[in-house]
């Protein structure tokens, strides 16, 4: 597209405009802050491209970042932006194994984690800050094609990478390329969850691609989220429904100012409708977004707070893309009735991305493709999610959707997430079991959840075990890994005869 700027380059003409005025700052665990201006994380970014040079990067290489939100963070994309490198963000708390498996997908890479095996260390990258041995003047413009990778469990539970095929390029000041977000040039941004992520890092990096001030967390913490809006007055900020239940049970949230909020774009996973309607009333209906899409681009709906109180659980209608909900037979569902979501992205035949380490996902001959969700439409084409379909639960010939079970669990003020899955029954199939993380502090009762469910779901859909973790596993994309937890149960009931 005319007028499109590789977003080495853009950081390299903001740095010119903006000096030391502030880029990034970063919140710390430990209540202190540490800023960083865009002339230095240009200095920084082109001392650590230089380094990375070193290491062979180039066009060619996909840089692997496996530590924690931090600036240095920052600097290690921008460092592999500019040569043209493409970067994948991977979660620091990944077992080795599992870390060596994902990267090892990889021919050729660069690897930056603090851990054993890999290139280069965060302290590697920290120790360019402020000199060093290379120079800090900018580098020859190239445009990272693709630019943007992320890891993936899978719903086998093998790793994959999922690429961006596109060039790591934009128009500045085209935020209409962000329809309906609230996402504007020049906001300040709260970015709350870890960089491993796919929303944290990529509307992080848009925001400074649009000159917008990022206040990152250097781990997500409920109060520490709350005071870095009003401290900052942060306007734009991706929260997963995680944080948006933490942050709604505080208890001095009612008196704590949200003012500055303009949007709240929430994806991730299907929000309960009981934590929406407590945001609308936090801030208001018309700040809240909610998108449903897959990290394969292809395609997405949406829908703003005002607009989801007239259609209460959808997640809206398809933007720049076309919908079908299709059976087994890949035939279309009568309206209404739950099928498998497929989607065709507006720039089709254009491919939207492409797996390393997997075959392509489910592709009907016209180029509508599945990532196996569940759901159905309305009268009105609005779409409303019922699961994953490797998560369905089929009980006794009946169908339960987990995510409705999770739903209803969330709610409860001592739950602070919940997995809900089905183990094997030789009667009916499969019978319902939920694995409960507590919120901090609280000792949730088996007695009292089953009395909470028995006043929100029907007999058939309540959940006959439950079972209390402490944190509940999730893969490199940040989803709770449900196939790994049925698997590990069913071979642990298997064992015990």
């Amino acid at each position: 597209m005319t007028g499109e700027v590789s977003f080495g380059r853009r950081l390299t003409d903001l740095a010119a405009r903006h000096g030391e005025r502030t880029a990034i700052t970063l919140a710390r665990q430990d209540g202190s802050e540490d800023t960083l201006s865009w002339a230095g994380l240009e200095g920084w970014a082109n001392r650590v491209a230089r380094l990375f040079a070193v290491h062979g990067v180039d066009a060619g290489t996909m840089v692997c970042i496996g530590i924690w939100n931090s600036l240095e963070h920052y600097a290690a994309a921008y460092g592999a932006w500019k040569p043209g490198a493409c970067t994948l963000p991977l979660s620091p708390r990944m077992p080795d194994i599992e870390f060596a498996g994902i990267t090892g997908l990889v021919d050729r890479r660069l690897v930056i984690a603090d851990r054993a095996g890999a290139d280069l260390s965060r302290a590697d990258i920290t120790a360019l800050r402020d000199g060093g041995p290379f120079a800090d003047t900018a580098l020859p413009d190239v445009t990272a094609h693709p630019g943007k990778a992320i890891g993936s469990g899978g719903s086998t539970g093998r790793s994959k990478i999922i690429v961006d095929p596109k060039p790591w390029a934009r128009v500045p000041g085209n935020t209409a390329s962000f329809p309906g977000v609230g996402f504007r040039t020049g906001q300040v941004q709260l970015v709350a969850g870890p960089l491993y992520h796919n929303s944290p890092f990529s509307w992080g990096h848009y925001g400074l691609f649009e000159e917008q001030h990022l206040v990152v967390l250097e781990r997500f913490d409920a109060a520490r989220a709350v005071e870095m809006i009003e401290r900052h007055r942060c306007q734009f900020m991706f929260l997963a429904p995680t944080m948006m239940q933490r942050i709604a049970r505080l208890p001095d949230i009612e008196t704590r100012d949200l003012s500055s909020i303009e949007s709240v774009f929430q994806t991730a996973a299907p929000c309960p409708q009981w934590l929406k309607r407590r945001w609308m009333e936090l801030t208001a209906p018309e700040k809240l977004v909610e998108s449903f899409g897959a990290s394969e681009a292809n395609g997405s709906c949406r829908i703003r707070g005002d607009e989801w109180l007239q259609h209460p659980g959808s997640v809206g209608r398809p933007i720049n893309a076309e919908l079908r909900i299709l059976d087994e037979a890949l035939q279309p569902v009568p309206q209404g009735d739950v099928g498998e979501i497929f989607f065709r992205p507006g720039v089709h035949p254009q491919p939207t991305y492409y797996y390393i380490g997997s075959a392509p996902a489910k592709t009907t001959p016209d180029g509508f493709i599945s990532v196996g969700d569940l759901g159905y439409v309305d009268p009105e084409g609005y779409l409303f999610l019922s699961d994953r379909r490797v998560d369905l639960i089929i009980r006794g010939g009946a169908n339960i959707y987990p995510a409705e079970v999770e739903a209803a669990l969330s709610e409860h003020p001592d739950v602070a997430d919940v997995a809900v899955i089905g183990i094997p029954d030789d009667e009916l199939g499969k019978t319902v079991h939920a694995i409960v993380e507590p919120r901090a502090g609280t000792s949730p009762d088996e007695a009292a959840l089953r009395g909470w469910m028995r006043t929100r779901l029907t007999a058939y859909k309540m959940p006959e075990s439950y079972e209390f973790m402490a944190a509940l596993p999730r893969d490199p994309s940040g989803k709770i890994r449900r196939s790994q937890l049925a698997r590990e149960r069913e071979a642990m009931k298997v064992a015990a005869g």
